[in-house]
């Protein structure tokens, strides 16, 4: 877990991801490092310390999702993202919000269980090996005479070749523990090396020992479901059933098989609650569309101060019922999002306000900013459809000139009909591939030099009519 880096050095991870907003990164990385500092405190005062919640706001595809994101996988932290909306589409609150708790706690029980798949991983693997040697020489070390096509002999001379029939130079032999150690180390060998692959076996498989229920719930009442279903599913316990598999795909069920043994399902949940608690970060998106304006309508206020006022305890620090235990939300890292077009911070309950106590906002992008996105970042689209397109042995470059134009035409075509951020940067560049995508199976190894003049071509009919861009962009 990379909780200890400085706020700089998380500016800077930042950086890879995502271009400009450095006010946005600054903010973040603050918060970030004040929960490593919120630990080495001593517990008394720790409880006292609340995480610095904020709201950020910006238009849509200027990065506020990703910087989020971003942020929760560098300190290996639990992260959910849920829609404010989504509380108002059933009746006046619309879901309990309290799922969003829910879900983050069995995020961060899939979190920690990966983990420790990863600790016992060279342990897993060894006992599954052996498992697998045992499917493909039951019986080795042990007396187990077998009477192939070739005459009586032991069942390893006949096994170890394609055809089940030992050369007639491999003489019969009563089978010993050397023997059978010698054999067992063979096919050690020969799966290692992926001779063994396509072999097939027969193995007990789990499965589903009942049909599924599929339980409706009114809103708020979700809890109630899952430990009904829960309940449900013990009274079918799982059932084994023999299949025959190729050898690579047993080995994969024993390894997981084998890791499960090894994890202690009760810590596991433990070290995730504590983890959700301590490092749990929820980006609550889309917060101003259940703000009030001022010259609102009244026909939806009722349901959107109804979210604001369900969602105060959770933010201000309640304690939430999930499968997995009682989970406390005073120390759970909340970032609000919005673009706020037709409403602001201030129009929110006073009381969701105060517990926000942090605002930033993020600036539109602009030419600049895309030709950036374009080239700077380790995951930009270029190297994206580069690598695509090379598992088809087509080589896919660039000129700066075609990504000046690129760049250019994102800019106007944002602020001539929607202005949708990067994510401009799509629609515009897989229109400009599309062809090449489409004929790369059939063509020849070979190198493609996007220019500027390609690039016009390709736009020209939209860049001429802006109401077709506003179908098709």
């Amino acid at each position: 877990m990379s909780t200890s880096l400085t706020p700089r050095e998380i500016v800077a991870e930042l950086d890879k991801y995502i271009v400009g907003q450095h006010e946005a990164k600054r903010m973040v990385a603050i918060a970030i490092r004040n929960r490593w500092r919120r630990q080495q405190l001593d517990p008394a005062l720790r409880e006292e310390v609340a995480p610095k919640n904020m709201i950020m706001i910006g238009p849509t595809g200027v990065g506020k999702t990703e910087i989020a994101r971003r942020l929760a996988k560098l300190c290996a932290s639990p992260f959910i993202k849920v829609e404010a909306t989504k509380y108002t589409e059933v009746g006046y609150v619309g879901r309990d919000v309290e799922s969003m708790v829910r879900d983050l706690m069995e995020i961060g029980v899939a979190l920690v269980r990966e983990e420790e798949n990863i600790r016992v991983r060279a342990l897993a693997e060894e006992k599954a090996e052996n498992r697998l040697l045992d499917l493909l020489l039951p019986g080795t070390g042990q007396e187990n005479i077998y009477a192939g096509p070739g005459g009586a002999g032991h069942m390893a001379d006949y096994v170890a070749y394609p055809d089940g029939v030992a050369p007639a130079s491999s003489a019969p032999y009563a089978s010993d523990r050397a023997a059978g150690e010698r054999t067992r180390e063979k096919f050690r060998s020969m799966w290692r090396e992926g001779r063994l692959d396509d072999r097939e076996v027969e193995m007990e498989v789990e499965q589903s020992g009942g049909p599924r229920m599929e339980i409706m719930t009114i809103p708020g009442m979700e809890q109630a479901g899952e430990q009904f279903q829960d309940a449900f599913s013990k009274i079918f316990p799982k059932k084994r059933k023999r299949r025959s598999l190729n050898v690579r795909d047993a080995y994969q069920l024993l390894l997981q098989e084998e890791s499960a043994a090894l994890i202690d399902e009760d810590k596991v949940a433990e070290a995730a609650r504590k983890r959700v608690e301590e490092t749990g970060i929820i980006f609550i998106d889309e917060i101003d569309k259940v703000a009030i304006p001022a010259n609102g309508q009244r026909g939806a206020d009722v349901s959107r101060e109804g979210v604001q006022r369900d969602l105060l305890p959770i933010v201000e620090g309640s304690t939430v019922n999930t499968k997995y235990g009682m989970v406390r939300t005073d120390h759970i890292l909340f970032i609000a999002a919005g673009a706020f077009h037709f409403s602001k911070p201030s129009d929110l309950i006073p009381e969701l306000q105060g517990r926000f106590p942090l605002r930033v906002e993020l600036t539109p992008l602009g030419k600049d900013e895309f030709l950036r996105i374009l080239t700077e970042p380790h995951n930009a689209l270029t190297r994206q459809y580069a690598a695509l397109l090379e598992t088809e042995e087509v080589r896919l470059e660039f000129t700066p000139e075609a990504l000046e134009e690129v760049a250019s035409f994102a800019e106007v075509t944002n602020r001539e009909t929607e202005n949708i951020g990067a994510r401009r940067l799509y629609t515009i560049m897989e229109k400009i591939l599309a062809d090449i995508s489409f004929d790369a199976p059939e063509q020849p190894a070979h190198s493609l030099m996007v220019d500027a003049a390609y690039v016009r071509e390709k736009l020209a009919d939209v860049r001429t009519n802006t109401d077709l861009s506003r179908y098709i962009l």
